[in-house]
């Protein structure tokens, strides 16, 4: 059902328990940046544009690039500087890894549903619809991974919305240097749909068994593109 508040809103991990380290503001940034991609596989990063896009000074940059070399999204090359790192179908197979622990656990163990998330996540599938039927796949694909942030944010954990931005600016990376995005977003604008219906109907199990075939069947998507370009190479 849909509550007041959500599940996840319970307890000590709620929302505004963490606060940033204004280097972590930065993580958040340039990951978003990548998310929407601005930034793209290859693309060298420079603390200069960095810092005058943010408004932090370099050495702040300095100390976000380290943590976003950490997290994955960037890599340093010695005399070269830091660039968006190319990704390869081992780094798939580890971020549905992970998908499939993470997503399906937060959707069994809701019992009810916070308004507000649950608006967010209802307004990416409009908007996915939206794109697919303008076969504008970008935004498509756009609005299918702010659905499994939303999905994800229904727990109300900062900590697991931090993994899963993460997570969302590696897809990103993958989803750039894929070729033919109508094959991997198409068919899985209306499984969102049927996942947002069920969450609505209260039918969390069901919706979470959903999801799980949904991820397997996403990362066997994006696999086969990447075995099919690499053989046309």
């Amino acid at each position: 059902m849909i509550g007041g508040m959500g599940a996840g809103s319970r307890g000590g991990g709620g929302r505004g328990s963490v606060t940033p380290t204004a280097a972590g503001t930065v993580v958040v940034l340039v990951g978003e940046w990548i998310t929407e991609g601005r930034l793209a596989p290859g693309d060298k990063v420079s603390e200069t544009w960095v810092a005058a896009e943010s408004g932090v000074s370099r050495n702040t940059v300095r100390e976000a690039f380290r943590l976003l070399e950490h997290d994955g999204l960037l890599v340093h090359e010695p005399n070269r500087g830091a660039f968006v790192p190319q990704v390869t179908p081992l780094d798939v197979r580890d971020i549905y890894r992970v998908r499939r622990v993470l997503e399906p656990a937060v959707v069994r163990g809701l019992t009810e549903l916070d308004v507000p998330r649950m608006q967010a996540l209802t307004a990416a599938v409009d908007a996915a619809r939206s794109a697919a039927a303008r076969q504008d796949w970008p935004h498509a694909g756009s609005a299918n991974m702010r659905f499994h942030r939303s999905l994800v944010a229904l727990a109300g954990s900062v900590r697991l919305d931090a993994t899963m931005r993460r997570l969302m600016a590696e897809l990103r990376l993958v989803f750039a240097v894929v070729e033919h995005p109508a094959e991997l977003f198409g068919p899985f604008v209306e499984r969102n749909a049927r996942i947002a219906d069920l969450l609505l109907s209260g039918r969390f199990l069901e919706a979470a068994t959903a999801l799980e075939t949904y991820l397997a069947d996403s990362e066997d998507a994006i696999l086969t593109a990447f075995s099919r370009q690499e053989l046309t190479a």
